[in-house]
């Protein structure tokens, strides 16, 4: 389904495994070819260290890429299924004050995309989330391998 950039935000704020997390989307940029996140802390995401759960850290950056994919191929035309394979993360430093993270999807990442779709029906690839606290330090590292399958590629080597 393919919905506006403003409606999908309000969503996102209000979608309960975020909203409790106390992660908030800032804007989903013109295209969905990026989106800007804050964590706040609070008492419904800290830990017994006082700083913020690794859970919701993690929570944080799961849904942003594929979602940037889908809504920005569905736009394209292409009929998808679109997830999250897999992560990897790196806690480098407590999270003990209010992050932030932006993603952005380039013009070579989308058409890298378009045109492994178009030749294999699905394309895997890792992006990196890089998370902030109020200094720009960087709390959290983390690598998110999005899968992306093209429902209507049919394979054409087999007929």
């Amino acid at each position: 389904m393919v919905i506006s950039e403003g409606l999908l935000k309000w969503v996102m704020r209000l979608y309960p495994p975020l909203l409790f997390q106390r992660i908030w989307v800032v804007k989903f940029l013109s295209g969905y070819q990026g989106v800007d996140v804050r964590i706040r802390k609070s008492f419904l995401n800290k830990n017994y260290n006082n700083s913020i759960f690794g859970g919701t850290l993690f929570c944080a950056a799961d849904p942003f890429y594929p979602l940037l994919f889908h809504q920005l191929l569905t736009r394209k035309g292409y009929k998808l299924i679109v997830w999250s394979k897999s992560a990897t993360i790196q806690y480098l430093k407590p999270a003990t004050t209010n992050l932030h993270f932006s993603i952005r999807l380039n013009d070579s990442d989308i058409e890298q995309a378009e045109q492994v779709l178009n030749t294999a029906g699905k394309f895997i690839s890792s992006f990196p989330i890089d998370i902030y606290d109020k200094d720009g330090e960087i709390c959290v590292s983390l690598m998110n391998e999005v899968y992306v399958r093209n429902l209507n590629f049919i394979d054409t080597t087999n007929i």
